[in-house]
């Protein structure tokens, strides 16, 4: 990892791209995987004041709830525009049922933010699938849940403004010092990752910026843009499982979740991302990163490893069909 990138991720300068700079959003259609909490929460208080209607998409039905009802009880003129969605991301059924309750209500969607995602649970975890937990619901579950809304994206980028119908993919700053070269050992990840947790983590990091990189390529001739970016290194609940004793000093290193969403905000709606930053990395706090420091990361791209990564995951939906 090089060092300015470190620096730079971990002491960002302020934001230029902030809810001041969102103008009405009305009649498009966002969802917020893991809006309940977190960075996805923060980024769900930015957008409900612009009008748009939100699916804040959840695992949890009662704090999702809960979160709506505190968002909505300070304002009220938009709340029948903030809507749970359920998404389990550790079941490939659920995310099924999931877009499937979304084409229900809705024809179009203008952004996704694949925000939801785990991180350094135990080695060994695995998905109700049987998948590598990090890979299952950092990057398997998020790729399908894409795909299957592909009706809903390509009919908004048919009917909307140049460059405004996006996806955004989540990865992380560990990902430049953790994962292993090229981004992925598939024979890693085929026997259910390695015993280092933040490897196993990292890797699926990476598998998101690649699958972003591919996703541009493969659907950018529809009109649609997906990019991927670190929010930063803040404070939430992908925590939880780590040592208090690691905690006591990582704390020290991080950012309200606030942070990490305007991050978030400027990758969906920032007007300068364009068809050429198709794919693009994107650091704290809204920052198109030129380039960024794993070039073996963009060789093996460019050797085609995002199409093996996306054919993979593709045959691990197809079994589970």
């Amino acid at each position: 990892m090089a060092l300015a990138s470190m620096i730079t991720q971990y002491w960002p300068p302020a934001p230029n791209f902030t809810e001041k700079d969102v103008g009405p959003q009305t009649g498009k259609v966002f969802i917020v995987s893991g809006g309940n909490q977190g960075v996805g929460l923060e980024l769900i208080k930015m957008l409900y004041p612009t009008g748009a209607t939100i699916y804040m998409a959840s695992r949890s039905k009662e704090r999702a709830e809960q979160a709506i009802k505190d968002i909505t009880s300070k304002d009220s003129s938009h709340a029948s525009n903030l809507k749970f969605l359920y998404l389990d991301l550790d079941n490939l059924a659920t995310v099924r049922l999931a877009a499937k309750t979304f084409a229900d209500q809705e024809s179009h969607l203008h952004i996704l933010w694949n925000n939801a995602g785990i991180g350094a649970v135990p080695a060994g975890s695995k998905t109700k699938q049987g998948t590598e937990a990090h890979m299952g619901v950092n990057v398997i579950a998020p790729l399908l849940f894409t795909q299957l809304l592909l009706p809903q994206l390509r009919a908004a980028a048919a009917s909307s403004p140049k460059n405004s119908v996006r996806v955004v993919w989540t990865s992380s700053m560990l990902m430049e010092n953790k994962a292993p070269p090229g981004g992925y050992n598939l024979q890693d990840i085929e026997k259910g990752g390695t015993t280092d947790t933040h490897m196993n983590y990292a890797t699926s990091k990476a598998a998101n910026w690649i699958l972003a990189v591919e996703a541009g390529a493969r659907w950018g001739g529809d009109g649609i843009l997906s990019v991927c970016q670190n929010p930063g290194n803040l404070k939430t609940h992908i925590y939880h499982t780590q040592p208090r004793l690691m905690m006591f000093f990582v704390n020290a290193l991080l950012h309200p979740p606030k942070k990490g969403a305007y991050t978030e905000l400027f990758a969906g709606l920032s007007g300068d991302i364009t068809e050429k930053e198709q794919g693009c990395y994107i650091i704290p706090w809204g920052r198109i990163q030129y380039p960024n420091p794993r070039k073996d990361i963009y060789d093996a791209m460019e050797k085609d490893k995002g199409k093996e990564l996306w054919d993979w995951c593709d045959a691990q939906i197809k079994i589970y069909e």
